[in-house]
């Protein structure tokens, strides 16, 4: 996928798979906007990469607003949103849940998904299209002990990246979701030390590399994913592998 000139903006990029995203849409000749919180990986990566860096919060409007200007006012408008910025905390029972932890997931997990979409989609339906992408979780679609802000918000997620894609598609818009199963990122090793649930248990090399769903997010910029719009695609499934070209090393 040859994403040269394109304009894209990629959140919780200082990291994990939004980091490998990043690595993986410069490789296709992006022009890229980095938002995340954690200023000295996110301005190490932006170096990198030659890309420009957006210290900033998705929980607030104003700051995920500002990420789309900035793309505006360097790139020219914004070709691709990936809103990828999540959080997996609080891991706990729900009866002993901290309320605060519980509505910072939400803050950043769904509403942040909102804060994109909506900074997002007046900019790309002006300019005639654009992509939207979300990385989703099984998690949005069964429950997992201890995990209830996290399977909440991203069920929530899921179904925000429909309705963009019901109110959005006749403007030209692409909506879709990720859900990459386990990754081997930071995430896992807070999931392994909570102890809670069967997930904790997984041995590390069951869990896929983040540069796969990079190359994933790659390929659903293409219309050759179009089938998938308003729903989500599932790295677990092996027919999606295959179609994406991932090859199946080792592990779940």
């Amino acid at each position: 996928m040859d994403m040269t000139g394109k304009s894209v903006l990629i959140t919780g990029a200082s990291r994990g798979i939004g980091a490998a995203t990043a690595r993986i849409f410069a490789g296709a000749g992006a022009r890229l906007v980095l938002m995340a919180r954690k200023s000295d990986a996110l301005n190490a990566l932006a170096r990198e990469l030659g890309a420009i860096a957006h210290i900033g919060n998705v929980a607030a409007f104003a700051d995920m607003a500002e990420a789309v200007q900035m793309a505006q006012d360097r790139h020219g408008g914004l070709d691709v949103l990936i809103g990828n910025a999540g959080v997996i905390s609080p891991i706990s029972p729900l009866a002993t849940s901290d309320p605060a932890e519980w509505a910072r997931a939400i803050d950043i997990n769904l509403t942040g998904v909102y804060n994109g979409m909506r900074a997002a989609m007046p900019v790309m339906q002006a300019a005639g299209g654009g992509t939207i992408l979300t990385v989703s979780s099984g998690a949005a679609h069964r429950p997992v002990e201890g995990w209830s802000a996290y399977c909440a918000s991203k069920a929530g997620a899921a179904m925000l990246t429909a309705s963009a894609d019901l109110d959005g598609r006749a403007h030209g818009l692409r909506a879709m979701g990720l859900s990459p199963g386990t990754v081997a990122t930071d995430m896992q090793r807070d999931i392994k030390a909570s102890g809670i649930n069967p997930i904790s248990q997984l041995d590390w090399s069951e869990h896929i590399p983040a540069d796969w769903p990079a190359r994933a997010l790659l390929w659903m910029c293409s219309t050759q994913a179009d089938a998938h719009l308003g729903g989500e695609i599932s790295l677990r499934d092996p027919a999606m592998r295959a179609a994406i070209g991932l090859e199946r090393e080792a592990g779940a």
